[in-house]
Order: structure tokens, then C-alpha cells, then sequence
């Protein structure tokens, strides 16, 4: 098959599947959306709360002053 013929087929396959459109079962779709799901409920759990680090602050604070740049430029 010469490229002709191959770019037009393959033209022709990408037309097809970015222009198809399957039946939808909306019906389905609707059952599916609003029946009550257990699942998520505990997808969206809240995280434990964190711990209050700021007396450590002063005490572990970094300095970027005091840091010298070794990165090779170049």
C-alpha cells in the first residue's frame, strides 16, 4: 500500500473513532449517580489533625543567609 492510501485509511480510522457515539443507557447512568455508595464516604475521610510544631520554629529555623552557593554555573 503506497503512503497515499495508508495516510488516507488511517485519516479515515481517526475520523471514525473521534465522531463515534456508542448508545447511551441514561436510565443506567441516572440508577448508577444516585444510589447510595458507602464507598465514598469513606474516600473523603478527614486527615488526623497535625501537631503545633511552632515552639520549634526559632529552634530549628533554617538560615538561607548563612548558606553559600556551591552550584557549578558553567
Amino acid at each position: 500500500m503506497g503512503r497515499g492510501r495508508q495516510k488516507a485509511k488511517a485519516t479515515k480510522q481517526a475520523r471514525d473513532i473521534k465522531y463515534y457515539s456508542p448508545n447511551t443507557d441514561y436510565s443506567a447512568l441516572e440508577r448508577e449517580l444516585t444510589r447510595p455508595s458507602s464507598r465514598a464516604k469513606s474516600h473523603f475521610q478527614e486527615d488526623p489533625p497535625e501537631p503545633d510544631y511552632s515552639a520549634y520554629e526559632d529552634k530549628y529555623a533554617e538560615d538561607d543567609d548563612d548558606e553559600v552557593d556551591t552550584r557549578r554555573l558553567g
